[in-house]
């Protein structure tokens, strides 16, 4: 599909599904040239009990997974384009762009060169009447990239600051930071987990889906054998670029160090060194790899983990502590502004990643196009 020769703005939707298996993130957006993107509205759609099950259970190899997966990936479609529908209620779908579609991810082994995103990308074009972008991170793998993480870009083009050096944090089921020197290089990658690993202990131990406010977490001590043994993890030894999920750091790794303690830790105790962990895994490659940083923005939901921004707070004295909100984007929805961004970047046939943050051999136009 050529490119389209216009400077003026266009209206996206992008839809964003991550590692904390939640839901759906909806947005429609208002995308121009440079760093023109203005929010529109906004949905979000929880994933049905049964349906996250069954992703979850696709994270492990299993007996019939391909079949699975398929049907998955079709209901997840039906569900997008629920998303849509209610996004875009009273707006003709033939006034969008396109929708940029991440999927959800099953596999990202970059180091094997590929990575799986399903969310079957036809048939949410056919339901929604809207063109689908999607699978953006198979080219940059393809180009020798990790395929992650792509915000960067978009955080570079958005929020970068010409006098301040600013370093935004997304804290989603995986953490990620976009380092942002005013007169440097751009660097991004994944510091290690984030909310990943506190959300399945808390599940698992008390049936929620998430820790609110952290306030689990801040009721327990944090147990220093148990946090060394973590911060001993591999991933976290190895330099950028580099992309972490749920290969790196899932419930039966955990499992496994804590079994090579020799001593038995309460679940709030190790809820407290989850935390922790996270805060330390994302200060450390801050303090290690953004030197001169003067401002950290922090969005996804780690944002609203009270207990944990006041962590990262302490732990970078010298840096100025906040979200995503006080430069006018909701942490909540920034993640999806960027897969919308990255949309328009491929309609457009411009490139999406930033080598220097995927390592990627060069600059690339991402994902694959599905027409209406």
């Amino acid at each position: 599909m050529s490119a389209v020769p216009t400077h003026e703005a266009e209206p996206y939707v992008g839809l964003m599904s991550g590692t904390s298996l939640d839901g759906i993130d909806a947005v429609l957006a208002e995308i121009g040239t440079g760093n023109q993107v203005r929010l529109l509205r906004t949905r979000y759609i929880h994933y049905p009990d049964d349906l996250r099950a069954q992703l979850l259970a696709l994270h492990t190899p299993q007996a019939d997974e391909v079949h699975l997966a398929a049907l998955a990936a079709n209901a997840l479609a039906r569900l997008y384009a629920e998303a849509v529908g209610a996004l875009l209620e009273g707006i003709d779908p033939a006034k969008i762009r396109a929708i940029g579609c991440h999927g959800q991810t099953l596999r990202h082994r970059p180091g094997d060169g590929y990575t799986i995103q399903i969310g079957n990308a036809s048939l949410l074009a056919e339901l929604a009447g809207i063109a689908v972008v999607s699978d953006f991170r198979s080219r940059d793998i393809a180009a020798g990239g990790q395929g992650a993480p792509l915000v960067p870009a978009f955080h570079a083009r958005v929020l970068a600051h010409p006098e301040i050096h600013r370093v935004i944090a997304n804290v989603g089921g995986i953490a990620n930071i976009t380092d942002l020197p005013p007169n440097g290089p751009i660097r991004g990658w994944d510091t290690g987990p984030g909310n990943m690993l506190m959300d399945a202990w808390i599940h698992r131990h008390q049936g929620s889906r998430y820790d609110r406010d952290g306030s689990w977490a801040a009721e327990g001590s944090v147990a220093a054998g148990l946090l060394q043994a973590l911060l001993r993890h591999p991933y976290l030894e190895q330099r950028p670029p580099k992309s972490a999920g749920r290969e790196q750091f899932n419930l039966e790794s955990l499992d496994t160090t804590l079994a090579g303690l020799g001593q038995r830790l309460e679940p709030g105790t190790v809820q407290a060194t989850l935390l922790e962990f996270t805060a330390v895994s994302l200060c450390d490659a801050v303090t290690q790899e953004c030197r001169g940083a003067q401002e950290l923005y922090v969005c996804g939901g780690g944002a609203h983990n009270g207990a944990l921004m006041r962590r990262i707070a302490a732990l970078l004295p010298h840096v100025r502590v906040t979200t995503t909100a006080d430069l006018g984007i909701d942490p909540d929805w920034v993640e999806a502004l960027a897969f919308a961004w990255l949309a328009r970047q491929t309609m457009h046939g411009e490139a999406g990643n930033l080598p220097a943050v995927t390592g990627a051999c060069g600059e690339r136009i991402l994902g694959a196009i599905h027409p209406a």
